[in-house]
């Protein structure tokens, strides 16, 4: 099943791919960041690297699809950041690279869940964040 078909998230702000796996805790995507993404004209002319708010967004995305899939046909509405806290980057992200994104759920509460997400590539840990997501209907109502 696309990722399109679970979450609202389109292209150009789309920074997942494909789902790789899951279990009923977590859930792992990829993402190839392509050379010719606008973005890296601009971060940084001559030396592009994938700006760290995009890689966060793309962590903030697989969160997105594991309640999806969690919450199955029941899922209406929008993923909805609610915290994030504790980021740390330890290396940078080129054109080109492929990076497996993990999220796992740590807790639900109230409507909100509490989860981890780390991000990878060929073996090296890029970042890691933790995040809370609350899942709404658009105009009050409630998911």
């Amino acid at each position: 099943m696309p990722v399109t078909d679970l979450i609202p998230h389109r292209p150009p702000f789309l920074f997942v791919d494909e789902i790789v796996s899951e279990d009923a805790d977590s859930l792992v995507a990829s993402r190839t960041w392509r050379p010719e993404e606008p973005f890296y004209q601009g971060h940084y002319p001559g030396a592009p690297i994938t700006p760290g708010v995009l890689l966060c967004e793309a962590v903030f995305q697989a969160g997105a699809l594991f309640l999806s899939r969690a919450q199955g046909a029941a899922a209406k509405g929008v993923p909805l950041l609610t915290k994030i806290s504790d980021v740390r980057f330890r290396n940078p992200v080129y054109p080109g690279e492929t990076t497996l994104v993990q999220v796992r759920r740590k807790d639900s509460l109230g409507g909100f869940t509490l989860m981890s997400g780390a991000m990878t590539s060929a073996g090296k840990r890029i970042m890691s964040v933790e995040f809370t997501v609350a899942w709404k209907v658009p105009g009050g109502g409630k998911a």
